[in-house]
């Protein structure tokens, strides 16, 4: 049985306890009016009868509760039930006038605090008003006097006790409703995840060997020894792509800065690209460069498949405050600039979950900058 369902029985037993508590103060009471002949075995008999109706009828309304409803009828019924078990008996505090106690426990489960206290007045009320009628008590004390203070003590204690029950466990569904809906959460960020890194190194891959073979293919005719050159470094990047896609299903993968932009470089001049990389003199902060290496990826990627560019320049700078990354090419598309896949929208949640940003928008001239700003120290 798993902890939640534990809980359950648990919190049930505790609520449905009221309900022996009943039975024992009823008989107790009832033996002793009967001795004293405060009461008549024809009544006693009616009150039975009433107070196995409402046995009947609790648990099915503790269970309802649990499960987050409120039986309004079932509730109705049982007040009816406890209203008229206590009058047949005498209503007695200690006796048959226990049962409308047992009763209001349980019908401010579920309710505000405004009407759980509202349900307690209106129940004190009846129970006093059946005592009055009643009469007094044993033992010259003044009956309804000392009904008044025994109703007062039940109405004050077992509503708050039973809404306190009834809170913890409605306290444990919600952390239990509350880790679910956090590992449902984790499962839809690591299929996210895991599409990105999909989209970043098929998609990166594909393009690069598309040009590679489309080099070879017309280098095949004019020079052999060029075409046999390019459709190597096609299988190098097919066993690359394979060997990385391998690692992102593994959860283990990170792009080096400098092997991305040498890759990058090879295929953008492999495309007839003229490439240009400008880096700063120092090594870029701790955590940086593997970010900005995905970003250079989508980038040229996008340049290959969106673009009709002679020429691409690749800038990264920092500051102690931000580190810069800048790709600037032209031969833009203007029709394709609307769409550019889902690599960029990938690339903003990888920034996004470092505190940085990333743009994509023409510059004029038919220029087309890619420009990703993360603030130093990183956040993620």
């Amino acid at each position: 049985m798993d902890a939640m369902r534990r809980a359950r029985r648990f919190t049930w037993h505790m609520l449905i306890s009221g309900l022996v508590v009943m039975w024992v103060v009823v008989a107790a009471g009832s033996t002793l009016a009967l001795s004293e002949g405060r009461l008549w075995w024809p009544r006693v008999v009616l009150a039975l009868v009433a107070g196995a109706a409402f046995s009947a009828l609790y648990p099915r309304s503790v269970t309802a509760i649990l499960d987050g409803r409120r039986p309004a009828r079932i509730i109705a019924v049982m007040g009816a039930l406890a209203v008229l078990a206590a009058g047949l008996g005498g209503a007695e505090p200690v006796g048959w006038g226990f049962v409308p106690m047992v009763w209001l426990s349980v019908a401010v489960l579920g309710v505000g605090a405004r009407a759980a206290v509202l349900l307690s007045l209106g129940t004190f009320a009846v129970c006093v008003t059946l005592a009055l009628v009643s009469g007094p008590g044993s033992e010259g004390l003044p009956g309804p006097w000392l009904s008044m203070v025994v109703y007062a003590l039940w109405c004050a204690v077992l509503p708050p006790s039973n809404r306190m029950w009834n809170w913890i466990w409605t306290l444990a569904v919600q952390a239990h409703e509350g880790r679910e809906a956090h590992a449902r959460l984790a499962v839809a960020e690591e299929r996210l995840r895991f599409a990105r890194d999909l989209h970043d190194l098929v998609g990166h891959q594909l393009s690069a060997i598309a040009v590679k073979t489309e080099l070879a293919v017309r280098l095949t005719g004019a020079d052999l020894d060029a075409a046999r050159a390019e459709m190597t470094e096609v299988n190098t990047l097919t066993r690359k792509a394979l060997k990385e896609l391998r690692q992102a299903v593994r959860g283990y993968r990170e792009l080096d800065l400098s092997a991305e932009l040498e890759s990058v470089r090879s295929v953008l001049e492999a495309a007839g690209v003229r490439c240009r990389v400008r880096l700063p003199y120092r090594d870029l902060p701790d955590g940086v460069a593997p970010v900005f290496a995905y970003a250079v990826r989508e980038a040229v990627t996008n340049v290959l498949k969106h673009s009709a560019a002679t020429f691409c320049d690749i800038t990264l700078r920092f500051t102690e405050e931000e580190a810069e990354l800048s790709v600037r090419n032209d031969g833009v598309v203007r029709r394709q600039v609307a769409d550019l896949g889902s690599g960029l929208s990938g690339m903003g949640e990888r920034l996004a979950a470092l505190g940085g940003a990333v743009s994509a928008r023409p510059v004029g001239d038919g220029e087309f900058l890619l420009n990703a700003v993360v603030s130093l120290p990183l956040s993620g």
